[in-house]
């Protein structure tokens, strides 16, 4: 997971042994790859020896867990839905179960995160897609909806969906499947981050510029709205400014 791989590297470089091919921070990680969250190499991890194998219940599969765990291999599984859960969280797994020293970066982030948010008087709908075709958005009970949430936006998602916007099997979904019709009905404005699909100024906007009354958009770095860890402390002062366009 690559916002538990950048919260142990920063906290004590050389901890780990190995990490996903998606782990990109820090950038000078050097450690062995096993391949993705979905797919991950159990016979590489089991060769590491590990003393413990960190996941997260959204990334990784229930059944490599068990895999893992069958091979006398300890987990340590993190479950993380808003901004107080993750740094929660990520104390436990660094002072707790690694019994490592508080890190500075957790707790400039505990602060940076405790500043309250100021009102806005008509809060904008906000739409969050985190893939296309098919469309997928950010729903209830998601880290990167509490984040804009505590920036003054309304997710426009964040509660159960309205009958008839998605499949019924989807309507209680953390991340549900909409068409661009759904969200254009629901939110004022779509935040696009350039993870986990690569959104960028040529790759979503043009979708709600066409039709009867555009829909603004705005494009974020992926990591401020989908990283915990190390990336909380810039994340908040950097989406204040981008957004800061679309406060009511």
């Amino acid at each position: 997971m690559p916002s538990l791989t950048e919260a142990i590297a920063a906290t004590t470089p050389g901890l780990l042994v190995g990490a996903t091919d998606w782990c990109t921070h820090p950038p000078d990680l050097v450690v062995t790859r096993v391949r993705g969250t979905k797919n991950p190499d159990l016979a590489a991890i089991a060769a590491l020896e590990p003393d413990l194998v960190v996941c997260n219940q959204e990334e990784n599969r229930r059944l490599d867990v068990e895999r893992l765990r069958e091979r006398g291999i300890p987990v340590w599984v993190t479950v993380i839905e808003s901004v107080d859960q993750a740094l929660a969280s990520m104390r436990r797994l660094l002072v707790e179960a690694l019994a490592l020293e508080e890190p500075e970066w957790w707790r400039e982030a505990s602060r940076v995160w405790a500043e309250p948010v100021t009102p806005q008087p008509v809060p904008r709908r906000v739409a969050i897609p985190v893939w296309r075709d098919p469309w997928m958005v950010v729903g209830a009970g998601t880290y990167t909806g509490d984040v804009l949430e505590r920036l003054g936006f309304v997710n426009a998602f964040g509660a159960r969906l309205a009958a008839g916007a998605v499949g019924a099997e989807d309507r209680a979904a953390r991340y549900p499947h909409v068409d661009v019709a759904a969200i254009r009905a629901a939110a004022d404005l779509v935040v696009l981050p350039d993870e986990p699909y690569a959104f960028g100024p040529l790759d979503g906007p043009e979708v709600f510029r066409e039709g009867d009354g555009p829909i603004p958009t705005v494009c974020v770095d992926g990591r401020s709205v989908t990283w915990y860890g190390p990336a909380m402390v810039a994340a908040r002062s950097y989406l204040e400014q981008v957004l800061a366009p679309w406060r009511g």
